[in-house]
């Protein structure tokens, strides 16, 4: 793997892990502050398991799992190498899912903050966004092929 995408993925993990030392540095648990009104709040919370707290407090069956996905993202980042968009969706999988797991080994739960405030939808963090963002390349990336 070309030096330029190793130093991509360890940016956005590092970018991800500087967020979330952030908002645990200025917040307090449960705190919020506006970011763009109606829209965008920071909301610190720990959450023990995944997407609306599924599975809360199994911390070893996602650091498991996270073990296997990044086997599985490498592999196939390898394998699928010459195609730069599944390249550019892997990075931002094998990103996403480090960033996680680090929480989830280190402190025992995920720290998120992202609150979208028009709408019901679970609070995330950085790593999550790289995983959407991935996946949605990966996606369109098959789409296209076909």
């Amino acid at each position: 793997m070309p030096v330029v995408y190793i130093i991509g993925i360890l940016l956005l993990i590092g970018l991800d892990q500087f967020v979330k030392h952030w908002v645990v540095n200025a917040l307090t648990l449960g705190q919020s502050f506006t970011l763009i009104p109606s829209f965008l709040s920071i909301t610190r919370i720990n959450n023990t398991g995944a997407a609306w707290s599924i599975l809360s407090g199994h911390q070893f069956v996602f650091v498991l799992i996270a073990i296997v996905a990044t086997v599985l993202i490498s592999y196939f980042l390898i394998h699928y190498w010459p195609n730069h968009w599944y390249r550019v969706g892997l990075c931002l999988l094998l990103a996403g899912t480090v960033g996680n797991v680090l929480d989830r080994i280190f402190s025992n739960h995920v720290v998120d903050m992202f609150q979208l405030d028009f709408i019901n939808f679970p609070i995330f963090n950085c790593a999550d966004i790289y995983l959407t963002v991935g996946i949605l390349i990966i996606g369109f990336a098959i789409i296209r092929e076909k």
